[in-house]
């Protein structure tokens, strides 16, 4: 049986991921310039509406809602961001 942290690891977007500069703000699990991929997780994890709203976010950028993290998510990172794209990077995301 793999561990959780090793089974997201394994289906890490790692291209992706890095085309879109996610680890310049994001870490799997401590807060940087803006909340973890585990903080992410846990608050949206359960929520049916989440994962249409996170790729939204994801696409077209968005505000900070996380307190005293003040960093707004920004619409462009490394370029366009497919649907798809975003569909898969919200699914690894959601997996923590």
């Amino acid at each position: 049986m793999l561990c959780a942290s090793h089974a997201v690891a394994q289906s890490e977007p790692s291209a992706l991921i890095d085309q879109q500069h996610c680890m310049f703000c994001h870490t799997n699990d401590a807060p940087l310039l803006a909340p973890s991929f585990q903080q992410i997780a846990s608050r949206y994890r359960d929520d049916p509406q989440a994962q249409a709203m996170l790729e939204h976010k994801l696409r077209a950028g968005g505000r900070a809602h996380w307190g005293d993290m003040a960093m707004p998510m920004p619409a462009e990172r490394g370029g366009a961001l497919s649907p798809e794209d975003a569909h898969v990077l919200v699914e690894w995301v959601l997996r923590h």
